[in-house]
Formats: structure tokens, C-alpha cells, sequence
């Protein structure tokens, strides 16, 4: 049986990050996917790959998923083809500066297509919108066909998007909806989320631990950022965002949408 893209990927990312030593040199195509079989076989994972006496190596299979994930890196911009000046092509290759500085973050939730990252995004925020959802997964397609201005739109859309919902969830709470009536009579996302949050500063300690812990860092700092970037990027303002700055924002939509439903939740069961 063959194992899945995702296992040999982890694999692949684990070597290239260093958190597995390989035994060989990682320079060449065939020596990456020999790396990969060995620490295969040092999980255990030996009944998927062939081995020849004390040599660990893939199957027709499996080899065929290797070669599509090494590809796949290429295209995403973590490792790029060519050694060095002496070695300028395939099947040379080496860590990209984007993929190294990528890789060195190991808080990263790991993803390499639509399909993965609507994975994560349903893993770490339960109930996400299905609307919400056509945004995000424009923003990863529009990402790694390198349309970085479209994608950082797409993230604040996505944002935008769930924002609106936390402020109907507030406002249509019994409770509190004299509290947050004001937010929706605010004409932009910005005076809106000001005045959200400026009321929900008033019933903080009204709100579970779980949702104040790094309230401010998840929600209101990283709003900031991804409106920034979706404002320079949506108007002419002749800024170009970075493919590194694009990836970290497809990353911090994450806590800060999971703190954004932890809210609605709230609002919604109060």
C-alpha cells in the first residue's frame, strides 16, 4: 500500500527544515528521495518502501508521489533548481531564501494546495462560512499562481466577511444587542470593528478565558495587518506585497479567524 501525499510531504518538509538530519547531502533530486526513504524506514514506515539488505528506498508508487511533491515545492518557491554556478540545473536543486525563511518558522500550519489549506481552515475554525470559504480558497489559487495583489485582496475579503458575521451575532444578541446596537450604524469595516471593539473591551471579563487569552493579538492586531495590505493592494498605490508576506497572511487569517468564531460562538449561545 502506498502511502498518502501528505506522509512523504511531512517527510520531505522535515528534512528541508532540519528536523531530520539526512544521511546524505540534500543537493540532488535522487539523494533527496533516498533521504526521504530513510527516514521512512526509521519510523517504521518500512512495509511501504523496498529494501535492498540495509538500503531503504521507495516504491514505484511512492516514487511517483515524491516526484509530484518535488515539483509541487519547486512551484511554491521553496526550493529552487540549480546548486550553484557549476551545477546550475536539474537535477541539482537547494532551499530558496522564501523556503528558508518559511521552513525556520515552526509555528507554520503546513499546506500546498487548495484542497490542504481548506483542510486547515476547517480543522482550526469550526463553523466557517462556506462563503467565507470561496474567498480563502481564491486567495491560496490566486497565491500559488503567483497573483500576490489578488490574493491579498481575497484575505481581506475573507476577513471582511467574517467580521460582518461576528457583528450580526453580536448585535442579535438578547443580551447584549443595546451594547453593540451602534456597531452596525457605522458606515466602513473600520468604524465598524473600532466600534465593536471598543464595546467588547467593556465586557471582557464577561467573556471565557479561552477567547480573552491573546484576544488582542489575534483579533485586533492581525485585522490591522491584513486591511493594510488588502488597502494597498486593492488600490493603485503602486506597493507590489512580497510572496513571503503573502504566505504569513494566508497564515495569521487563521488565529484570527478561529478568535473571531470563538466570539460568534459566544454571542450566538450566551
Amino acid at each position: 500500500m502506498s502511502l498518502s501525499y501528505e506522509e512523504i510531504r511531512n517527510v520531505a518538509l522535515d528534512l528541508l527544515s532540519g528536523r531530520e538530519k539526512p544521511s546524505i547531502e540534500l543537493t540532488q533530486y535522487l539523494n533527496f528521495q533516498k533521504a526521504v526513504a530513510d527516514v521512512l524506514k526509521k519510523r517504521d514506515q518500512v512495509s511501504i518502501s523496498i529494501r535492498s539488505g540495509n538500503i531503504a528506498a521507495l516504491k514505484t508508487e511512492d516514487r511517483d508521489i515524491f516526484l509530484e511533491i518535488f515539483w509541487d515545492l519547486f512551484r511554491q518557491g521553496i526550493i529552487t533548481l540549480g546548486l550553484n554556478d557549476l551545477n546550475p540545473q536539474f537535477p541539482f536543486f537547494r532551499i530558496s531564501s522564501f523556503g528558508k525563511s518559511i521552513l525556520e518558522n515552526q509555528e507554520l500550519y503546513f499546506f500546498h494546495d487548495v484542497t490542504s489549506y481548506e483542510k486547515v481552515i476547517r480543522e482550526q475554525i469550526l463553523g466557517i462560512d462556506d462563503g467565507t470559504l470561496i474567498y480563502l480558497k481564491e486567495a491560496m489559487q490566486a497565491f500559488l499562481s503567483g497573483c500576490l495583489l489578488s490574493s491579498s485582496v481575497m484575505i481581506g475579503v475573507a476577513t471582511e466577511d467574517s467580521l460582518e458575521k461576528l457583528f450580526d451575532a453580536a448585535c442579535n444578541n438578547e443580551k447584549y444587542s443595546s451594547r453593540f446596537s451602534s456597531v452596525l450604524k457605522q458606515r466602513t469595516i473600520l468604524q465598524r470593528y473600532n466600534a465593536f471593539d471598543k464595546k467588547i473591551q467593556e465586557i471582557f471579563s464577561e467573556l471565557p478565558k479561552e477567547i480573552q487569552e491573546d484576544l488582542e493579538t489575534n483579533l485586533r492586531s492581525i485585522f490591522s495587518i491584513i486591511r493594510n495590505f488588502r488597502n494597498e493592494s486593492g488600490h493603485p498605490s503602486g506597493k507590489i506585497i512580497s510572496r513571503e508576506q503573502c504566505y504569513v497572511n494566508l497564515q495569521i487569517f487563521i488565529p484570527c479567524n478561529k478568535k473571531i468564531y470563538q466570539l460568534i460562538e459566544f454571542f450566538q449561545k450566551t
